[in-house]
């Protein structure tokens, strides 16, 4: 009995002395936390999505106290996270612009080319592998959902065959963008509405074979701006969104219509109507040029 008690004072005195000890070198080998850093983390939606840049939120709020990162560098709580955060470190918020996600392919099941039927694993990264995915054009979307599978906010979705996003969910955390194989997928300006819906760097004909509605290089966007906001990369217009101003004169000019938002059904049709009155108005000051021609080739014969 005597023997049971001795164990337990004994085991009972070298917990208190491990744990004075422990308790000693937790003081003298502490690491300083700037206070400010955990109060900037609950200032984050907590999304952990590594969208900013740093490996997640905890991350980020280090680096925006250590001045390595701005305030607004959260793309996932925008201008309210932002906001909440200035607030704490005592300083001018910013202006942060929104982003969204946007897919740059319209090679849906109704409009894009297959050479090949895949019955392989539902993946992007899989399909690939097999002489770089099975659709006639080389830089087409897959639809096969990796980037739906790699988005945590449900704000992307493969639908008829082609990707595409929910700007009101995207965050523009950039997962669909890094898990995309075929880098279809870029961040654009939320308020700018002028998007290239095409990624291929073919052009002409080999463009018409392989897709209904793919860019086959004409140039016609590039003559159009007025604000030299879209240049021709590769036989592909990009548009440069610092320049750019929203007027729509390049969606107007593009005879394949891939450049939103002059490119759904209702604008197709509401474009060839403009056209075919300035067409007909252009042929009325013909005809009344022609026939002023004539009236007065008569009356100097007279």
């Amino acid at each position: 009995m005597m023997t049971i008690i001795y164990a337990v004072l004994v085991l009972g005195v070298m917990g208190l002395l491990f744990g004075l000890i422990l308790a000693f070198a937790s003081k003298v080998f502490a690491v300083e936390v700037d206070e400010r850093i955990p109060a900037v983390q609950e200032c984050l939606p907590g999304a952990n999505c590594g969208g900013c840049g740093y490996p997640g939120c905890n991350g980020l709020a280090t680096a925006i106290v250590e001045g390595k990162a701005p305030v607004n560098g959260c793309p996932v709580g925008g201008a309210e996270s932002a906001a909440k955060i200035a607030a704490v470190l005592g300083v001018e918020a910013g202006e942060s612009e929104k982003m969204v996600a946007h897919v740059h392919c319209s090679g849906s099941c109704d409009n894009a080319q297959n050479r090949a039927k895949y019955e392989g694993i539902q993946d992007c990264l899989g399909a690939i592998r097999v002489a770089n995915g099975f659709k006639e054009c080389a830089f087409a979307c897959l639809g096969l959902g990796t980037c739906e599978k790699a988005c945590p906010f449900g704000a992307i979705k493969v639908v008829n065959g082609v990707a595409k996003v929910n700007a009101e969910k995207c965050t523009a955390c950039g997962k669909c963008v890094a898990a995309c194989p075929k880098n279809v997928i870029s961040l654009v300006p939320d308020k700018n509405k002028v998007r290239i819906d095409c990624s291929s760097k073919e052009k002409g004909k080999p463009v018409m074979d392989a897709c209904k509605v793919g860019c086959i290089g004409c140039s016609l966007c590039v003559k159009t701006c007025k604000f030299d906001a879209i240049h021709m990369e590769g036989n592909l217009p990009v548009i440069d969104y610092d320049k750019c101003k929203g007027c729509q004169m390049c969606a107007k000019a593009c005879p394949r219509h891939i450049i939103e938002p002059w490119n759904t059904e209702e604008k197709i049709k509401e474009l060839a109507e403009i056209k075919a009155k300035q067409a007909a108005a252009k042929k009325a000051a013909a005809e009344k040029a022609a026939a002023a021609k004539v009236a007065a080739e008569k009356a100097e014969e007279k």
